[in-house]
């Protein structure tokens, strides 16, 4: 999988975890495309603060999952609903 496309669906799941200033950085890096220099420049800070605060996230992110597996979980449940009835699928799919 794609790592920006791992790391947004990651985020979905954790990103009350993080501080605002570090989901400040990640969504305009992940989410907007901005480069780290250009975040850097946004926010007045350098460009290796950046750099740190993303890759720290991305460790956490990681490191949540593999704890928790909130991800690979929900991807195997909507599996699932691919091979049962309609009105029960649509139940679980209001659930999750």
């Amino acid at each position: 999988m794609d790592k920006k496309i791992y790391f947004n669906n990651l985020y979905d799941y954790y990103s009350d975890l993080f501080t605002q200033k570090q989901k400040e950085y990640f969504e305009a890096y992940y989410f907007e495309d901005l480069s780290l220099s250009e975040i850097a420049e946004n926010n007045q800070v350098s460009r290796n603060a950046v750099h740190g605060q993303i890759k720290i996230m991305e460790e956490k992110l990681e490191y949540y999952e593999n704890t928790l597996k909130l991800y690979e979980k929900s991807q195997k449940i909507r599996l699932l609903l691919n091979n049962i009835d309609e009105e029960i699928k649509m139940k679980i799919e209001e659930l999750i």
